[in-house]
């Protein structure tokens, strides 16, 4: 089998190994590919590996050995299924990598904007504390989050991981979800979008973007948060709006945002969200922690696997 990864690096810069995939076939790895070059880099290939390389009808017909594509990613919206379908060429994803790590991000996040940690570190650091004249001092109000209620839209494995966490601060979990027939642990409470957006003193998106639900942040929903409220954004950029999101942050309608997504990767340099004093912005990078780029990369190993094997897993279609 001749397996060939068009663009490579995000997921494992160097700190990790594809031996996993390796064993299975020819490996070619390429750190990134541009659209002209994906035809000649992958014209042998029987196995497909891609992170954000679109593959569309055009080039699918082209690829004429081309017989599995696995995604180094959860998400396939760059692989145009119904064609792959039509050519018979099997679609596998990488689910369930980067839970743990992307619920640590939510905290990380959130304790930075209750707790400013960064910028006291930097004021003890330009001595202020040692000019102080008193023992103690903070530079912003510091927020306990015990007693808070955490609201979570998308109760999925993400959603489940963030609810365990803010349970152990002592907060109370709301969601909602959109199958919820599904069974819902016992301490989280399932209410409607109206009541998630009025009663969460944060409020964590882990949805995936449907049309539904693109832009559902938005002014009339924000209007419906407290003003004490935190927006917290781990899962797609285009779940916000984010004029009014800009807005509602200027107006202090909700006390501030941590964002890890937005709806153009990398930003422009003049984003309309950079420089807002209550929103933070870190370059989408929840799911990046070493542990869970490895998990990543055995999930692929094994989609690889069950393919060869005839045992799939993971499929899309």
């Amino acid at each position: 089998m001749n397996i060939v990864i068009l663009d490579g690096f995000v997921a494992n810069p160097g700190d990790l190994n594809w031996e996993g995939i390796r064993q299975h076939g020819n490996l070619q790895v390429y750190d990134r590919t541009n659209e002209p070059q994906i035809y000649e880099r992958a014209k042998n290939a029987n196995i497909l590996i891609v992170n954000k390389c679109v593959l569309d009808k055009k080039i699918l017909a082209r690829l004429d050995q081309l017989q599995c594509i696995c995604t180094l990613a959860t998400g396939y919206n760059n692989i145009d299924i119904a064609a792959a379908k039509e050519r018979g060429i099997v679609v596998c994803n990488a689910v369930g990598y980067s839970s743990p790590s992307v619920a640590q991000q939510v905290f990380a996040l959130l304790l930075e904007l209750t707790n400013r940690v960064g910028i006291h570190n930097e004021s003890v650091q330009q001595n202020e504390w040692a000019n102080s004249i008193d023992w103690s001092y903070w530079k912003s109000p510091l927020v306990e989050l015990s007693g808070k209620t955490m609201g979570i839209y998308g109760l999925g494995k993400i959603g489940q991981e963030v609810a365990k966490i803010a349970l152990a601060f002592g907060m109370k979990v709301i969601a909602t979800r959109k199958n919820r027939t599904k069974p819902t642990p016992t301490d989280i409470e399932l209410v409607t979008i109206d009541q998630l957006f009025k009663e969460s003193d944060v409020l964590t998106l882990h949805a995936p973007l449907t049309k539904e639900n693109e832009g559902i942040i938005n002014t009339h929903n924000l209007s419906l948060m407290k003003s004490t409220a935190y927006l917290i954004n781990t899962g797609r950029g285009g779940l916000v709006n984010e004029l009014d999101l800009k807005n509602a942050l200027l107006k202090k309608q909700i006390a501030g945002a941590g964002l890890d997504v937005l709806s153009q990767e990398p930003p422009p340099k003049d984003h309309l969200l950079l420089n807002i004093p209550n929103c933070l912005i870190t370059p989408h990078h929840a799911w990046a922690t070493s542990a869970s780029r490895a998990r990543l990369i055995e999930i692929v190993a094994n989609n690889i696997k069950g393919f060869l094997d005839g045992e799939l897993q993971n499929i899309v279609l």
